[in-house]
């Protein structure tokens, strides 16, 4: 196991279509979501929950997109069609990660939305620190009350978002990323 620098030093996304079976399960996603878990969590709400789809579950949910998907934008075409149904079966798990930030008299929603946002990067971390890849991402369904209603998430939570998750069929790939100079300051005091 590589350190925690070396880690984040080398931490990609792997894209969906390189996530093969297998994907962790039993004890092994147990640990997995355990390290997840352990984010900044003021007043110990646990403002997010997991929904794991895996199996008959993806594809009886990916059927379910694609009527959501007809009804809404009308006849699909076939390559929309297929795309909806194999929605939640691209990769062998896919991990909803769901915001259930409530009003608090202390903590303010946003810290606990900000809570469910690192609760979503440490599943990707401890992913690839157990040897599997993952890719976070939201799509329409996200965003979408019947599409939340059909995964099982109230009307009052949000999709932090869909981590899939497998083992990488490919390495991963070095995309830009932001120069310092661009994103950092100092503060002045005045």
């Amino acid at each position: 196991m590589t350190n925690v620098k070396d880690h984040l030093a080398q931490r990609r996304s792997i894209a969906i279509p390189s996530l093969k079976a297998p994907a962790p399960t039993g004890d092994e996603l147990d640990a997995i979501l355990t390290l997840a878990v352990r984010v900044p969590d003021h007043g110990k709400l646990a403002p997010w929950r997991f929904i794991l789809i895996r199996d008959k579950a993806a594809e009886r949910l990916g059927a379910t997109m694609a009527e959501i998907a007809a009804r809404k934008d009308g006849e699909l075409s076939e390559g929309r069609r297929n795309f909806e149904l194999d929605r939640f079966t691209r990769a062998p798990l896919v991990v909803a990660v769901v915001s259930s930030a409530r009003e608090h008299f202390k903590i303010p929603q946003w810290e606990q939305v900000l809570s469910a946002g690192a609760v979503t990067m440490n599943l990707i971390h401890a992913v690839h620190a157990h040897g599997y890849a993952a890719n976070w991402i939201t799509e329409w369904p996200a965003y979408d009350e019947e599409a939340k209603a059909a995964l099982g998430i109230q009307p009052d939570e949000k999709v932090a978002g869909f981590v899939y998750i497998g083992t990488p069929e490919v390495g991963p790939t070095e995309r830009p990323r932001p120069a310092l100079a661009d994103i950092v300051s100092e503060a002045n005091g005045a």
